[in-house]
């Protein structure tokens, strides 16, 4: 079986992917890396495709969508892919390097060595470790957190970030779910299932350092739907039964075109 697929979801990160692919497939783990990408009109998926002819064919995989979708949608094609293909541990990051690829290795590590079920890249485990982020923003995304576990319960110090290792079968269990949210929401709902079905949560220290190429796709819409989305995810948890993870069966994975 397959080891691990990094994700990479990308829109007009022409500026950044070369770079972050190069760098993944230096670390010592033998990632394999899969872009999806939302249509960029600035060249992303021609570089990955150039990328894959020229070096990386077995190990680099592209997945193109039409149009700019979501970020959410991005991640759930690509872990369906990735649950398809046999992958053990499945891993989603940025592509801008606000997210360190050598911390991959402890993520990986937290799963496959220390038994965690996913392991999150916590940027307030100890402390706040944001770099280059404006205060403002860094008190939001901090006290987002506080209000996160406030409504849910889910001991968690960093509910909305993305840097992110799974086991498949975590995957396996909670995309039997229809996973609504797209933005921030999106991962707050994704680690509030992941807690909810039983599966052991783990906190990586990491340093974040904002994006200083490319644009950030961070908008008003995809914050409020954070906020009024935990309050409904909360409300509709009361009527759910989350059925063990050895108990919940396989869902059907569909496996979406890739070059």
């Amino acid at each position: 079986m397959k080891e691990c697929l990094v994700v990479i979801p990308t829109y007009n990160e022409i500026e950044n992917i070369e770079a972050i692919i190069r760098k993944v497939f230096t670390l010592s783990v033998p990632f394999e890396v899969l872009i999806v990408d939302d249509g960029s009109p600035d060249g992303t998926a021609v570089c990955v495709k150039n990328l894959q002819q020229r070096e990386f064919g077995g190990r680099l995989h592209l997945l193109e969508r039409r149009g700019k979708l979501g970020l959410g949608t991005a991640y759930i094609e690509g872990f369906r892919w990735a649950l398809g293909q046999g992958y053990q541990y499945i891993f989603e990051m940025d592509a801008d390097f606000s997210h360190n690829p050598e911390d991959l290795v402890r993520l990986y590590e937290a799963c496959s060595r220390e038994g965690a079920d996913a392991a999150v890249g916590s940027r307030y485990i100890r402390g706040v470790n944001v770099v280059n982020w404006p205060m403002g923003r860094v008190l939001m995304s901090y006290f987002a957190g506080h209000y996160v576990r406030f409504i849910t319960g889910m001991p968690i110090m960093d509910p909305t970030a993305g840097f992110i290792c799974y086991k498949r079968e975590v995957l396996e269990t909670i995309l039997s779910n229809q996973i609504r949210f797209v933005g921030y929401a999106f991962q707050i709902e994704m680690k509030f299932l992941t807690w909810k079905y039983g599966f052991r949560l783990t906190e990586v220290p990491i340093i974040f350092t904002d994006r200083t190429k490319g644009v950030s796709k961070m908008s008003t819409k995809i914050f409020k739907e954070a906020v009024f989305g935990v309050i409904q995810m909360k409300v509709e948890s009361f009527f759910k039964h989350y059925i063990p993870p050895k108990k919940q069966p396989k869902p059907v994975v569909d496996e979406p075109a890739v070059v």
